[in-house]
């Protein structure tokens, strides 16, 4: 008997895991709200935080699946080129006949063994489902004193919101925030003929150019080696490492002007942003403290300084909304609190028959961990993984409950994917990767190496892409891997 499954979202998470579930035998019903595939890459108004000028942060051999590459070879695709993929993707798959436009879910309910879907007028029944409706939907603006008084005639936005510089040609613009969409739209104002542009920060974080010497930052950042050296290192050398790949790249921020980050990296976090600290540097944008107050045109900063500005956007987070689940899902959850009680984002034991796709936060591009949990999901509905152990599951549970919602890192979330889907690939059954495995970029064609579903050219593609920035051309670790290797070796 075919097993039925209510995909929720038709972006990357709903597109990937749509396609695992159909390699497994599974029939996969996709709902998306909006008019057409994409999620956030259609960068439709009020659906999509992506703008028209907006371009990859990741390099196109990190956002991608593994099975089908970008076409030409541009390093960081614009938003258009990713709308395009996803197209191809969903076209190699023929997930387009499963999919329905227009057709927002209202509710989610268990039925029995299975779960019952409303949208609009209509009730169905599926034997599972899978949530993978985007997390970064709803903005989280800061409560300001006089925010909602603000007089500026381009008034006050969220960075979701944003469509471009041309709204502000010749305006003063305060852009708050310190992570990825405030650097990137900041730079992109002061490129774009605002007269003054302005950003407000809690604190300063360290700030990577996305391309240096020729190679792009994921892939120096977001290796094997660094989840390895996250689970065997004292966190202290962990910050420490990490803080020398940036720091050696790009320098530190007080360099080109901006206030001085906390020593450690971890304390201070770090973006990805190419233009923010060059336009810095130039004095096209001043760094202010945050901003303490709002009175008309007028914003106080923390330091007592205050400026007149046209227009505030903020860049300042999402929050967490699934607002189509029941009460009882939404209470196992912990959502109403500000939570989301899930075994590693995905499963919980007391919701059998549902699951999550892409509800972490993390630094890095999401295609290759969205892929390796898509497989997770798919195998162990499938019956190719091994089940997750309750107890096991319970444990990690209460662990999140613990530590709250946090930002993790794009490797981190991979390996953790590839692990209980089976496909983590074992150094020393690829000596001859074993340098690209370790300090090479985790491109998705690694992942396919062994495991189910692993390719035969799986090893010539990870080797190309591996070297195709001329990042690793050989298999002889350099004086500082060698070194890093061996304080996780030794630990």
């Amino acid at each position: 008997m075919t097993t039925t499954v209510a995909v929720i979202g038709a972006g990357p998470a709903g597109l990937a895991v749509s396609r695992w579930l159909l390699s497994q035998g599974f029939e996969p019903a996709i709902f998306e709200q909006g008019p057409a595939l994409g999620g956030q890459w259609t960068a439709l108004p009020g659906r999509s935080g992506v703008w028209p000028g907006m371009h990859t942060n990741t390099s196109r051999i990190l956002t991608a699946f593994s099975d089908l590459p970008h076409d030409g070879d541009l390093v960081f695709p614009s938003g258009g080129a990713v709308l395009d993929y996803l197209h191809r993707y969903a076209a190699l798959f023929d997930l387009t006949s499963r999919l329905r436009c227009d057709t927002r879910v209202d509710t989610i309910t268990r039925a029995g063994r299975g779960w019952r879907v409303r949208h609009g007028d209509t009730r169905e029944t599926f034997d599972k489902v899978v949530v993978a409706a985007g997390r970064f939907h709803t903005p989280a603006i800061p409560d300001v004193p006089g925010l909602a008084g603000f007089s500026g005639d381009t008034g006050v936005i969220a960075s979701y919101d944003y469509r471009g510089p041309s709204t502000y040609r010749g305006k003063r613009v305060l852009v708050a925030g310190c992570a990825v969409s405030a650097l990137e739209i900041a730079a992109e104002l002061a490129a774009g003929g605002a007269e003054h542009v302005v950003v407000t920060q809690r604190r300063q974080r360290y700030v990577l150019p996305k391309f240096v010497a020729g190679v792009p930052s994921d892939h120096r950042m977001f290796t094997r080696y660094g989840a390895l050296a996250d689970e065997t290192l004292a966190p202290a050398e962990v910050d420490r490492q990490l803080k020398e790949i940036v720091v050696e790249s790009a320098g530190s921020p007080e360099q080109y002007g901006a206030p001085r980050p906390a020593e450690s990296l971890f304390a201070a976090g770090v973006t990805l942003s190419q233009n923010y600290l060059p336009a810095v540097a130039d004095g096209s944008i001043r760094v202010r403290p945050w901003l303490a107050s709002v009175a008309g045109r007028e914003v106080t900063f923390g330091d007592g300084h205050i400026e007149e500005f046209d227009g505030i956007v903020f860049g300042t987070g999402f929050q967490l909304r699934l607002p189509f689940l029941d009460d009882d899902a939404r209470a196992i959850l912990n959502l109403d609190a500000g939570g989301f009680a899930t075994d590693r984002y995905t499963f919980h034991p007391d919701l059998p028959g549902l699951a999550f796709m892409g509800m972490w936060d993390q630094s890095g591009g999401y295609f290759v961990p969205l892929e390796l949990q898509a497989r997770w999901i798919a195998y162990t509905w499938g019956g190719v993984a091994e089940a997750p152990d309750e107890a096991d599951q319970r444990a990690a549970i209460e662990s999140c409950r613990a530590i709250g919602q946090r930002k993790t890192r794009m490797n981190l979330a991979a390996v953790t994917f590839a692990r209980a889907a089976g496909v983590e690939p074992q150094l020393d059954r690829w000596p001859g990767l074993h340098r690209a495995l370790l300090f090479g970029p985790l491109a998705p064609s690694c992942f396919r190496l062994e495991g189910p579903d692993a390719l035969p050219d799986a090893p010539a593609r990870f080797a190309r892409e591996a070297a195709e920035f001329g990042a690793i051309t050989d298999n002889e670790l350099t004086t500082r891997e060698r070194s890093y290797w061996s304080s996780v070796r030794d630990a």
